[in-house]
């Protein structure tokens, strides 16, 4: 149970690292971190020791009784991001536009969209991140392999790779747990977090 995992953030509750359980323990008891419930409220070591164990929860053995093993925590003095590569990937091509069609801008969930290429690969065009956009499934129809200015449509923006720093790696390839999610919001991360190449 030790060797499990936890999922940590920086104070602005953004997912930065995985770590053990062990480790989590003792960034609680030093006050280096606070264990982050179900409901998003945050509890130091003593608080979190005092909660009660609920049948369903995961616990371990200590002085005194049980204490509840958590999920998540928080980090009291790290607010960054560390510094990754933004991997050129689905998920990160629909976060940069935000889950809206490029085209008719309408925002959809992202079974109603797919990427584009504003140059079509017949007409040379690359997968990258300034020839790659967030379409929706009609526009994509009417577009077709043209470019906009042959299929008369207007880009809402021209494509840039972005600046920000995804954090949809951090747990790539772990065992999750549902406390996650809400900190995640990722529905398949093999295939929207996978790097798309240039073909």
């Amino acid at each position: 149970m030790l060797d499990a995992t936890v999922l940590v953030l920086n104070r602005s509750y953004l997912p930065i690292h995985v770590t053990s359980v062990r480790r989590a323990f003792a960034l609680l008891y030093q006050g280096c971190a606070k264990a982050v419930n179900e409901r998003y409220e945050t509890f130091d070591f003593e608080s979190w020791s005092e909660l009660s164990v609920r049948n369903h929860d995961e616990a371990i053995g200590i002085v005194g009784g049980l204490i509840r093993v958590p999920r998540v925590i928080l980090l009291q003095a790290f607010d960054r991001v560390p510094k990754r590569h933004v991997r050129f990937s689905r998920i990160n091509i629909y976060a940069r536009d935000r889950n809206t069609c490029q085209y008719c801008e309408r925002r959809l969930p992202r079974s109603e969209l797919n990427l584009d290429h504003v140059v079509p690969r017949s007409q040379g065009g690359r997968s990258t991140w300034d020839n790659v956009v967030c379409c929706c499934l009609d526009c994509n129809r009417r577009k077709g392999g043209r470019t906009p200015a042959q299929a008369r449509m207007r880009l809402s923006r021209n494509p840039v790779k972005p600046r920000w720093t995804p954090v949809a790696g951090v747990v790539s390839g772990r065992q999750g747990y549902a406390e996650w999610k809400p900190f995640l919001n990722i529905v398949d991360a093999s295939y929207w977090n996978t790097e798309l190449v240039d073909s």
